[in-house]
């Protein structure tokens, strides 16, 4: 399906992909990995021809369709499910040409191709995978501006997802999604019927929702099948065996050297001597086994332990509004050594909860007790955007450590990755993790009892990932995780707190049983607007709509109506001509059923005309 061959490119002098050769195969999910910067994202811009490459060629099947997530979200004044309905271009088009075309031929065209898409269940559809991104029934009529970046986002994927094309590319597409959405689209892209290409750092999505992984690593291309776990297994045996044949080519390369320095001078072994410098010169050197360092992350211990609990909260409440909170009735307790997830839906109050926790919000009601001497360390993504652009990481740290040396700041700043480069360079040239990492540092810097993590993986690499769970696992404060990244969930935490129904709750389960909970739900909420629907027909008859309105509505169907007769007086006239059966056959067949199908949407549409005059 996908076939990338010797391709080439380099940016700023910075070799990124060199000679990189693979075939993706027609239908499969694969998903790319590779450290921070070493170019995936570049990548797709070249599959999507964004930008060109130095050489190489990137060949797809002919008329076969590409897409991916918008990188502007959407923000107009159109709803969620108009914005969706978008995404598929082709539908737009057409479901627009069916309101104006009259030459037969393009109108069975039009209405052949609506068939083969499953037009008339387009709306449904996009209903289904807005709903499953984590949007009500309520905000799916309402429109894209009034929602906040990281929803819009949501709305970009989603339309993506709709349009469903026979490539489909993602970039990191749980970034923006809370658990519940990563637990919904790790089942869409399992069930997805083509070919979807997606990079991701996310353990869990790459180790249940695709079959092959693409590894980029310097510069090369290298295509393993299975899921990610399968990949790791694969890559180190690979590793292993290079260092194995390494190790006996310098053995071969020592033995033949020693033989050519003990008889080189000799006459009887000259010839052999010469023969053992030739196999030395035409020896291929195995590329010694580079690993990339990954910095470690530090979390400095709390320096003066408190004695439990480190908080209580007995009937609390919290909320931005007065008379109005968002959680209520939160009866807790959290200890040193406790490492807790909370779960649930974005929306339902978990960062409220942080900034409870925090000292961000107050509470409105109920007791919250906590000592005064107990400090907590905050790392919220949002504070990437408030790091200033202007300032180094160096700077930061001066200003933390005013009387310290600057041996001793540039020395802490060594334990969390920062090198001479790197402390002084600008923030507004940090990656995105470097920018983590800063934070990380800045919110661990006074040794805090408490650190409140949201969503502290968002920009890290699979390596990096593994490198931050160690560092929570060695700390010995108390943690509060908030993450979609159900692998960090399951490798740093010891209890699940559920926010649901404007409270706070312990949730007496394992990962998979909360999975199954949220699938259940999302089945459980489906069924009851099913279900819903006729019974309040038959208990609440619908208000009768005003005389306005109802002649408005007649209005259309009479506009709708003459347009059905139009096209219908124009497959008659095609077909009253006796050459169209002996000539174009198919032609007729297809005018036939079409006519058919227009017929028996002009009766419905009759129908609901009478009624609606009757009314």
């Amino acid at each position: 399906m996908l076939h990338i061959n010797g391709l080439t490119y380099r940016i700023g002098g910075r070799l990124l992909l060199e000679d990189a050769s693979v075939a993706v195969p027609e239908g499969h999910k694969v998903g790319i990995v590779g450290r921070n910067g070493v170019g995936k994202s570049t990548l797709f811009k070249l599959i999507l021809g964004e930008i060109s490459s130095e050489a190489g060629s990137i060949t797809l099947p002919r008329n076969a369709r590409i897409g991916t997530v918008a990188q502007e979200a959407p923000g107009g004044p159109e709803s969620l499910i108009e914005t969706v309905l978008a995404g598929d271009p082709e539908l737009a088009a057409l479901t627009d040409e069916a309101e104006t075309a009259t030459d037969p031929h393009r109108i069975a065209e039009i209405q052949t191709r609506l068939a083969d898409i499953d037009a008339h269940a387009a709306e449904a559809r996009a209903a289904t995978i807005l709903s499953g991104l984590g949007f009500s029934e309520e905000t799916q009529q309402g429109p894209c501006s009034a929602l906040s970046g990281g929803w819009r986002m949501r709305v970009a994927l989603a339309a993506a997802l709709f349009a469903k094309p026979d490539v489909l590319l993602l970039d990191e597409p749980t970034n923006y999604l809370d658990l519940e959405g990563a637990i919904w689209l790790k089942s869409f892209i399992r069930d997805y019927p083509h070919t979807i290409v997606l990079i991701s750092h996310d353990r869990d999505l790459l180790n249940e929702a695709v079959g092959f992984i693409l590894h980029l690593e310097r510069g090369k291309l290298a295509l393993y099948q299975g899921n990610y776990d399968s990949f790791e297994r694969q890559r180190r045996e690979k590793q292993a065996l290079t260092v194995k044949l390494k190790k006996k080519q310098e053995d071969q390369r020592k033995h033949m050297m020693e033989f050519v320095e003990r008889f080189r001078y000799k006459a009887s072994k000259a010839r052999q001597a010469q023969s053992r410098l030739k196999a030395l010169s035409k020896l291929e050197p195995i590329a010694e086994l580079v690993e990339d360092r990954v910095a470690p992350f530090f979390f400095p211990n709390p320096e003066k332990a408190i004695a439990p609990p480190l908080v209580k909260w007995d009937k609390v409440s919290v909320g931005y509004a007065e008379n109005k909170p968002v959680l209520r009735n939160i009866t807790l307790r959290l200890d040193p050594d406790d490492r807790i997830a909370l779960l649930g839906s974005n929306g339902n109050g978990k960062s409220t909860f942080a900034k409870l926790l925090c000292g961000k919000l107050a509470a409105m009601g109920g007791d919250m007790k906590a000592p005064a001497r107990l400090t907590v360390g905050y790392f919220a993504q949002h504070q990437l955007d408030e790091i200033a652009a202007e300032r180094t990481p160096y700077s930061y740290f001066a200003e933390l450590m005013p009387d310290d040396p600057e041996a001793k700041r540039r020395a802490r700043l060594g334990a969390y990755g920062f090198g001479a480069n790197l402390a002084d360079s600008p923030c507004s040239t940090l990656s995105g993790g470097e920018k983590a990492r800063l934070l990380f540092a800045l919110a661990a810097f006074h040794a805090p009892h408490i650190l409140v993590l949201d969503e502290p993986t968002n920009h890290l690499d699979v390596d990096s990932r593994e490198a931050l769970i160690m560092a929570i696992n060695d700390y010995e404060g108390a943690v509060i995780l908030i993450s979609h990244d159900r692998h960090i969930i399951e490798t740093c935490v010891d209890d699940l707190w559920l926010v649901h129904d404007g409270t706070v709750k312990r949730f007496d389960g394992d990962m998979e049983d909360y999975t199954q909970l949220v699938l259940e739900r999302a089945r459980a909420s489906r069924r009851a607007e099913r279900a819903a629907k006729p019974v309040v027909q038959e208990q609440r008859p619908a208000p009768r709509p005003s005389a306005a309105a109802t002649q408005k509505a007649v209005e259309k169907m009479d506009r709708r109506m003459d347009e059905l007769r139009g096209k219908i007086d124009i497959l008659d006239k095609a077909l009253s001509d006796p050459a169209i059966y002996s000539e174009e056959p198919k032609k007729a067949g297809d005018f036939t059923k079409l006519r058919a199908r227009l017929a028996l949407d002009l009766e419905e549409l009759e129908n609901q005309w009478l009624e609606a005059q009757m009314g």
